[in-house]
């Protein structure tokens, strides 16, 4: 059965298994879409024709988990970014070209296996984090159509909450990424600026804007955010990744004081946002409170500050002849930067920077925050009532972010009374992106909040994220290195953190090397055999701890190449075939320490 909703780690599961095809997913999923209710998700899709040769090509061709990561994953993109035979509108009709190429991102997508379905509606301009500003209709949230989505990449967070797609790309200047996240119970993945290519994106604020990731599991976002990401020497704002670890245990977070804690009289809210804390202390971390004041101040530059001028420079041919074919208050928002003057620019860049300063005050006492993602969610009636004042209330956790030069990633925390989703942004440093991914993932698995509008649905035990990207490297172990083992604190001593507990391909064997001590076990491989997959654990250390650890390894055990009942590949502990030759086999154990108790 294909699941619902789609993600990436039972649909890979399900093609490797041969379940079903790319062929398969991809009718489902027009299956799906013409079922949905709201048609003003989509300002345009690729001809079913086209999608399904592209899925029938995916299916006749071999599955490699290493060349096509996301073969046959489903996938919208907001429509501020180019895909070549679909038209670019930024849901401005007048403001509509037809693009020759893709742009780098769905570049980097399209070359790894996925699927693209179609264009996403959003705010006009990526002007917004209502939903509600777009000629093409207002994207309702996916549990009550009375309320507002989120923007502006309001279609892109449907599609991915609603189960029409695996995941979608949008973009993220001021909270576009996270705010429809929260309202629609799904993850939302705004990486460190730069990271992920901008060339072929209709810019908001060309020094700001972020390309951002939805999806059902924050394992999900990561795994797209390394396939898209990629230095792009082409775009002058694109940066080398260099990334940066935080502690997985002991870490200290960030909260609101009681001063800073607003939620315009949402009880629920505030109530949700005490109940995330505790889960995240629970995982071992410490609550910090902090004095939101420089960020929130940061925050109110970009829109009560001359940076709204750089949302005038993006369109300033377009608006100079097509200005009343723009949104009424798009368009108010925009033109009030003509108020601003060069001296204003480099004053609000003086004043940034004496709030960067304030705010690395506050990050000296903290490994990174944990914000409410949105403070409050609206009618669309009441947005259309006061379509600005009600918006700048929702930027008051997410707007300062790209200001501040910080990564964050937005998980849902859980439903309130009147069963509209609340979530919860944790925000680090620059270059922490998948750092703080693994620890979202923790915290996001500790709650029970299903995937998107499926609120019972459980996450996927495939889609854990990793911090093994950048300056870290996953290592499978499988005997005495486990947690608890004998020689476990070999790990701990180089700085290892545990990732997960995962369980290897039915391909494997599980051997007693005979002479060790303390005693180990030796996996082989034999492509033929079907067992039960053997227990283990994934371990992150430093390329440098990695290299000495490796380089302490006796023979007949070496490193190489293990898969997991995943599909996924990791390096990890392998055996000499000679070794086992005259070994006791205990595959049927299904593990190194289920054989242990047993033997007792």
């Amino acid at each position: 059965m294909i699941p619902a909703p789609f993600d990436i780690a039972r649909l890979r599961e399900g093609y490797r298994a041969l379940r079903f095809t790319p062929s398969d997913v991809a009718t489902e999923a027009f299956r799906r879409i013409a079922a949905y209710k709201d048609p003003a998700v989509w300002i345009a899709r690729v001809p079913e024709s086209d999608v399904m040769a592209r899925a029938r090509a995916l299916t006749a061709a071999p599955l490699d988990a290493e060349k096509l990561p996301l073969y046959g994953i489903p996938f919208a993109v907001k429509d501020n970014i180019d895909c070549a035979g679909l038209p670019t509108t930024a849901a401005c009709p007048a403001f509509a070209y037809e693009p020759t190429r893709d742009a780098r991102v769905i570049e980097r997508l399209l070359a790894a296996g996925a699927i693209l379905i179609g264009k996403t509606n959003l705010d006009q301009f990526a002007t917004g984090l209502v939903g509600t500003r777009s000629p093409y209709g207002a994207p309702r949230c996916v549990f009550d159509d009375r309320y507002i989505s989120g923007g502006s990449s309001s279609g892109s967070a449907v599609a991915v909450a609603a189960g029409l797609v695996a995941f979608a790309l949008g973009t993220d200047t001021a909270g576009s990424g996270r705010v429809p996240a929260a309202f629609n119970n799904i993850v939302g993945w705004k990486p460190t600026r730069g990271l992920l290519s901008a060339a072929g994106v209709v810019p908001a604020c060309r020094s700001l804007d972020c390309v951002s990731i939805f999806a059902q599991t924050v394992g999900d976002a990561a795994e797209i955010a390394r396939v898209a990401q990629d230095f792009d020497s082409a775009n002058p704002f694109s940066r080398r990744a260099e990334f940066h670890a935080l502690p997985q245990a002991g870490f200290r977070f960030g909260v609101l004081a009681a001063r800073d804690r607003e939620f315009f009289g949402d009880g629920d809210m505030a109530s949700l946002y005490d109940a995330a804390i505790a889960r995240l202390a629970g995982l071992g971390g410490e609550p910090i409170e902090i004095d939101f004041a420089p960020f929130q101040t940061a925050g109110a530059l970009l829109y009560d500050g001359p940076w709204v001028a750089e949302r005038l420079a993006a369109i300033k041919d377009f608006i100079a002849k097509h200005e009343e074919a723009m949104d009424p208050t798009v368009r108010t928002i925009i033109a009030a930067a003509r108020g601003y003057t060069a001296a204003d620019a480099f004053e609000g860049q003086y004043r940034l920077a004496g709030l960067a300063h304030q705010a690395d005050a506050q990050w000296a006492h903290m490994d990174f925050m944990l914000l409410p993602t949105a403070p409050a969610q609206y009618a669309v009636a009441e947005v259309t009532a006061d379509p600005i004042a009600l918006n700048k209330r929702l930027g008051r956790y997410t707007n300062f972010v790209n200001l501040l030069d910080t990564c964050a990633v937005a998980v849902p925390a859980g439903f309130r009374g009147n069963g509209l989703a609340f979530g919860v942004t944790l925000v680090a440093p620059a270059f922490c992106d998948h750092a703080l991914g693994a620890t979202a993932d923790r915290l996001h698995r500790a709650g029970n909040f299903g995937m998107g509008a499926a609120r019972e649905a459980a996450l996927p035990s495939g889609s854990l994220s990793e911090i093994d990207s950048g300056d870290r490297i996953s290592l499978f172990v499988v005997g005495a290195h486990l947690s608890g083992m004998p020689l476990n604190p070999e790990l701990r001593n180089l700085g290892a953190v545990l990732l997960r507990p995962v369980r290897t391909a039915k391909s494997y064997r599980l051997f007693v090397l005979p002479h060790t001590a303390p005693p180990k076990p030796g996996l082989l491989r034999e492509p033929s055999h079907d067992g039960p997959g053997i227990a283990g654990e994934v371990w992150s250390l430093s390329p440098d701890a990695f290299g000495r650890f490796v380089a302490r390894i006796p023979a007949p055990l070496g490193i190489g190449k293990v898969e997991l009942e995943d599909g996924s590949l990791v390096s990890g502990f392998l055996c000499e075939a000679h070794a086992v030759e005259d070994a006791v086999e205990i595959t049927a154990h299904g593990g190194w320490e289920n054989y242990l108790k047993n033997r007792k």
